[in-house]
């Protein structure tokens, strides 16, 4: 239904060129906090207004604070939705403030 990929290996594929879609599926109190640049924020709470504008000719990887939600918004676009080109960020924006990005604010 959808790949579990760690923030490692998101920023190394990034960093190797892949064409992907990063969703940030947190809320907008959360984005002010931190961000991740270049991704799409969409807040989990509103999915059934946006999930239909999602693109459906490229991965999207989907994020959290931690992965929980991203893992349910992953669920419900692949069942819900039939999008077959998903990847969780397993540890979310949190992993990356560690592993990738340490300007990033943890919370």
């Amino acid at each position: 239904m959808y790949n579990n990929q760690s923030a490692e290996d998101i920023a190394a594929r990034i960093a190797a060129g892949e064409d992907l879609y990063l969703l940030d599926v947190r809320e907008p109190n959360e984005w002010e906090i931190a961000s991740i640049a270049g991704s799409e924020r969409k807040a989990m709470s509103q999915i059934n207004d946006w999930w239909g504008d999602l693109p459906k000719d490229r991965e999207i990887v989907v994020f959290c604070h931690h992965g929980g939600r991203s893992a349910q918004v992953c669920q419900a676009l692949a069942t819900q939705a039939g999008l077959t080109q998903l990847t969780n960020m397993t540890g979310g924006i949190d992993r990356w403030s560690v592993a990738v990005d340490s300007s990033i604010k943890r919370y």
